[in-house]
């Protein structure tokens, strides 16, 4: 019983998002720096990222129950009935202070920006998110933010090769959200959240995703020629990325305009393009190594 309410709020604060966006701080460290940094104000910046995205990811399913509940999302615990709502709201105010005050522990710049990016993503929970478009971006900023962050944790500064590995994040974040806003059609009609999927149909959204994906597979040959230390066998693992979200996006150009049926295809893309992230991070990260 207490596994699986353990696993029930591991679900619920999406702890391996949390454990990416702290890896994405470590490269966004290693990235401007090399190992030439403090072990400490790492450390802090991981524990900052976890805590204020899990504050964040409570809050989303708290706000977002009865969506996720038309959407048959029964990997949400919330919908699932294992955990209250209430519980959410407790854990997502708990967990803030925590991950504001790791921020804070490092230099008051990163405390700023961690403040920044935390009530921006409230604002996507309780709002922003029914804009839809501008939603999806701030969803693909989030994913670009961890490097961002490290490079401030790192050097109190935004580096070169940190912005370009943030923008290709963000691009290819952007495709990824506005893919699954095609699986969530049905349930973001609830709140009439104006994605490009319901605004302008599944077709035309799966076409805006997949140029999103190709434009940032071009992009990732940038690094190697802008930053010479990029020119390595350790950025071999984007390779893996570029392939994945090719053929992503092959796929989600063959799809059908059936609800259902575009669904389950982009369930699947999910995990698919999830790998290919991770792929490209531990390229990064190795390239600056190497």
């Amino acid at each position: 019983m207490i596994a699986k309410k353990l696993k029930a709020v591991w679900e619920l604060l999406r702890l391996e998002h949390g454990l990416m966006y702290a890896a994405g701080v470590l490269a966004g460290i290693v990235v401007s720096s090399g190992l030439n940094f403090s072990w400490e104000k790492g450390t802090l910046g991981m524990l900052s990222a976890i805590f204020l995205q899990a504050s964040g990811f409570a809050l989303n399913d708290y706000v977002d129950y009865e969506v996720d509940t038309a959407n048959e999302r029964f990997d949400r615990p919330l919908v699932r009935g294992e955990l209250s709502r209430r519980l959410a709201l407790i854990l997502s105010i708990l967990l803030a202070p925590f991950g504001l005050l790791s921020a804070y522990l490092i230099n008051f710049k990163a405390f700023l920006f961690a403040l920044f990016v935390s009530l921006l993503g409230y604002a996507y929970d309780l709002k922003l998110k029914e804009t839809g478009i501008a939603g999806n971006i701030y969803i693909a900023f989030s994913m670009a933010v961890p490097f961002l962050f490290g490079s401030v944790v790192a050097r109190d500064e935004l580096c070169g090769a940190v912005v370009v590995l943030s923008s290709i994040a963000f691009l290819s974040g952007v495709g990824r959200e506005i893919m699954k806003g095609i699986e969530d059609v049905r349930g973001d009609a609830i709140r009439k959240v104006k994605t490009v999927a319901r605004v302008f149909g599944i077709r035309r959204a799966a076409k805006v995703a997949a140029t999103l994906y190709v434009i940032s597979v071009a992009m990732s040959v940038l690094p190697p020629l802008l930053f010479r230390r990029f020119a390595n066998p350790g950025y071999a693992p984007v390779l893996l990325t570029d392939i994945i979200l090719l053929q992503c996006s092959v796929e989600l150009l063959k799809i059908e305009k059936d609800e259902e049926k575009a669904a389950k295809v982009v369930r699947k893309l999910r995990k698919r393009t999830l790998i290919a992230l991770t792929f490209g991070l531990l390229g990064f990260v190795l390239a600056a190594l190497f």
